[in-house]
């Protein structure tokens, strides 16, 4: 499930705002799961920005029979703030919940956020604690969409945190006025 999650998020479509730019993935699951990801995400042709774990990792794997190189490039903290809208993905090993929530908080665009997890109280606990407009648990952010959220066609996903939140339709954009008629009543 992570994979294909993963692999829709990256690489459906890299130039959308909904698009994942950073992985994180669990320490201890991270031997396991990481080298698959990897090899399937360098048969698209992308980029990895990754930390030193993850880089340690990587380059320990031996290369599929069919030769796909990795590519491997050191992220740098700047890398971590950027949105490629590109087959370019940050990638970063983390203690756990805790510490993933805290990256995303720091270096999140506020915009899309997802965790894959078996485990009901750590997505409890990301759901909750993740600042983003749109939070998934065991869901591409590719979903993050107006159409895909039943409001019709999408002017925009704002992050702001007053007023609307999340994709926008035109509802969200409408402004009011509102207008009293009295026959002279006060505020008691």
């Amino acid at each position: 499930m992570a994979e294909a999650i993963v692999l829709n998020a990256k690489i459906q479509r890299p130039a959308v705002c909904n698009a994942m730019e950073t992985l994180l993935v669990a320490r201890p699951i991270a031997p396991v799961i990481l080298p698959r990801i990897a090899r399937r995400l360098a048969e698209k042709n992308v980029e990895l920005r990754v930390d030193p774990e993850s880089q340690s990792l990587l380059e320990s794997i031996p290369n599929p029979p069919d030769q796909t190189q990795l590519k491997l490039r050191p992220a740098t903290d700047q890398d971590y703030h950027t949105e490629y809208n590109d087959y370019i993905l940050n990638l970063r090993i983390v203690s756990g919940v805790d510490q993933a929530v805290e990256h995303i908080n720091h270096y999140g665009s506020a915009h899309s956020d997802s965790i894959v997890t078996r485990n009901q109280t750590h997505a409890q606990q990301f759901l909750a604690q993740v600042d983003s407009a749109a939070v998934y648990w065991n869901a591409s952010t590719r979903f993050t969409d107006g159409a895909e959220f039943g409001m019709g066609a999408e002017i925009g996903i704002s992050t702001d945190k007053i007023g609307a939140r999340g994709p926008m339709g035109l509802e969200e954009l409408t402004s009011y006025k509102w207008i009293g008629i009295g026959t002279g009543q006060i505020r008691g």
